[in-house]
C-alpha cells in the first residue's frame, strides 16, 4: 500500500514537471516569436525610413534641377536642351528643357539618389494678356462711313453715326449709342438699336425712337438712351507693351526691301519702319515704332510661329500705318493667333489699308481707320472707320478669347509644377 501510494505521488510530480516544461517551452517560443517580430518590424521600419530618405533626396534633387533650369532661362544663362547631371549632395539631377511650343516650355527633371528615382515637371509659359473683341467693328464718336459694296461680317457697336451709300451691309447686329445719333442707308442682317433710323433695311428687330423710312420684321420703341461703350484696349495696356519693347533700341529708319527676310522682336525703332517689294518681317516679340509703318507691294508682316505659336502679338506705331498693294499683316497661321496693329496718332487717317491687303486687327483709339479696295480685315477698333468700295471686315469668333503676348523675350511665369513619377 505504501509503495503504491508513493508511486502515485511520483507519477503526479513527473506530470507536473512535464507540464511546467511544456509551458516554459511555449512561453520561450512566444517570446522568441515576439522578439523576431519586433526585430523584423524594426528592420522593416528602418528600411522604410531609409527608402523615404532616399526618395526625399531624389525628389529634392529633381526640384533643384527644375530651379536650376528656371534660373538659367530667367537670367539668359547658357543651357542645353538636356543638361549634364547636376550634383545635389549625394544625389544627382538630370534636366531636360523643351523648345518653345505654343508659347511654353516644358522642363522635366529626374532626381536619382542610390538608384531611387523621382521625376518632376514644370511648365514655363510666356505671360499673356487676355483681350476680348466682341464686335467686328467697335467705334468711338467718329462713327462709321460705309461706301458701295463694303461689308462688316459680324456685329457693330458705335458711339457715333453709321452712314452708308450704295446699300452696304452689316451681317450681324448694329448698335449705336447716344440720343441724336443715327443709322442711315445700311442693310442689317439681324437687329438694329439706335435713336434714329433712316432709309435702312433691318432683317430682324429695329429698336428706335424715330423711324424715317426704315423696314424691319419687327419694330419696337427705344425707351432709354443707349449708353456709350469704352474701347477695348486701355492706354495703360499700350504703355505696358511699349515698355516691353524698349529693351532694345534702334535709332533711325528701319528699311527692308526686295528679298529681305528679318526676324525682329522686343524692339523700339526710333524712326520709321518701311517694308517694300516683297520684303518680310517676322515679329518675335512686341515692336514699337515711334514714326510711321509702311508696307507696300506684297510686303508682309507676320508673327513668328516658333515664338508665338497660337498666341497673338502686337506692333505699335506713334505715327501713321499704311498697308497697300497686296501686303499682309497676320498672325502665325495657327488658330487663335492674330497680329494687332496699333496707331496712337490722332486724326485721319491713322491707319490706311488698301488694294487687296489682308490684315488681322487694326486699332486706332484716337484716329480714323480707312479700309478700301477689296481689303480684308478681321476686326477694327478706332475713333472712326471709313470702309470704301468693296472693303470687308470679316469677324473671327476666336477674337472673343484672344491671348496677347510680348513674345518669348518678354515676361514668363511658371504655370504648372508637379511630380510625374
Amino acid at each position: 500500500m505504501k509503495f503504491s501510494k508513493q508511486l502515485k505521488i511520483n507519477n503526479f510530480s513527473s506530470q507536473k514537471g512535464f507540464v511546467a516544461l511544456i509551458i516554459s517551452i511555449l512561453i520561450l517560443g512566444i517570446m522568441i516569436t515576439i522578439g523576431v517580430s519586433i526585430t523584423t518590424l524594426i528592420i522593416g521600419r528602418h528600411q522604410i525610413s531609409a527608402n523615404i530618405l532616399k526618395s526625399n533626396q531624389a525628389y529634392f534633387a529633381a526640384e533643384a534641377g527644375i530651379e536650376d533650369a528656371l534660373l538659367r532661362l530667367v537670367k539668359n544663362m547658357d543651357w542645353t536642351s538636356t543638361s549634364t547631371p547636376l550634383k545635389v549632395g549625394q544625389a544627382t539631377s538630370t534636366t531636360g528643357i523643351s523648345e518653345i511650343l505654343g508659347g511654353a516650355r516644358t522642363i522635366t527633371a529626374q532626381g536619382n539618389f542610390r538608384d531611387v528615382i523621382r521625376r518632376v515637371r514644370a511648365v514655363y509659359e510666356i505671360s499673356t494678356e487676355e483681350i476680348s473683341f466682341y464686335y467686328g467693328a467697335q467705334v468711338g464718336e467718329g462713327g462709321i462711313i460705309m461706301d458701295d459694296g463694303s461689308t462688316i461680317d459680324g456685329n457693330v457697336f458705335s458711339n457715333g453715326n453709321i452712314e452708308g451709300t450704295g446699300n452696304p451691309e452689316i451681317t450681324g447686329t448694329a448698335k449705336v449709342a447716344k440720343t441724336g445719333n443715327y443709322i442711315d442707308g445700311i442693310t442689317i442682317g439681324e437687329d438694329a438699336l439706335v435713336d434714329i433710323c433712316k432709309n435702312s433695311n433691318i432683317s430682324d428687330t429695329l429698336t428706335c425712337a424715330n423711324n424715317i423710312s426704315c423696314n424691319a420684321s419687327f419694330i419696337e420703341p427705344l425707351t432709354e438712351e443707349i449708353a456709350t461703350g469704352t474701347m477695348t484696349i486701355s492706354q495703360e495696356q499700350i504703355n505696358k507693351w511699349k515698355n516691353d519693347a524698349s529693351s532694345t533700341i534702334f535709332t533711325g529708319d528701319y528699311v527692308l526691301k526686295g528679298q529681305d527676310q528679318v526676324f525682329l522682336g522686343l524692339q523700339k525703332i526710333e524712326g520709321n519702319l518701311i517694308l517694300q517689294d516683297k520684303a518680310k518681317l517676322y515679329s518675335t516679340g512686341t515692336i514699337w515704332v515711334t514714326g510711321n509703318i509702311t508696307a507696300t507691294n506684297t510686303a508682309e508682316i507676320r508673327l513668328d510661329k516658333d515664338s508665338f505659336g497660337s498666341l497673338s502679338g502686337v506692333i505699335i506705331s506713334d505715327g501713321i500705318i499704311t498697308l497697300k498693294d497686296s501686303g499682309k499683316a497676320l498672325g502665325t497661321g495657327e488658330p487663335g493667333s492674330y497680329l494687332l496693329l496699333i496707331s496712337t496718332v490722332p486724326g485721319e487717317p491713322a491707319i490706311t489699308i488698301q488694294n487687296s491687303v489682308e490684315a488681322d486687327i487694326l486699332y486706332a483709339q484716337n484716329g480714323w481707320i480707312v479700309v478700301q479696295d477689296t481689303a480684308d480685315v478681321r476686326e477694327v477698333g478706332g475713333y472712326g472707320i471709313h470702309l470704301k468700295n468693296n472693303a470687308k471686315i470679316i469677324y473671327d469668333i476666336g477674337l472673343e478669347d484672344a491671348s496677347f503676348s510680348s513674345g518669348p523675350g518678354g515676361s514668363w511665369q511658371v504655370t504648372s509644377w508637379e511630380e510625374i513619377e
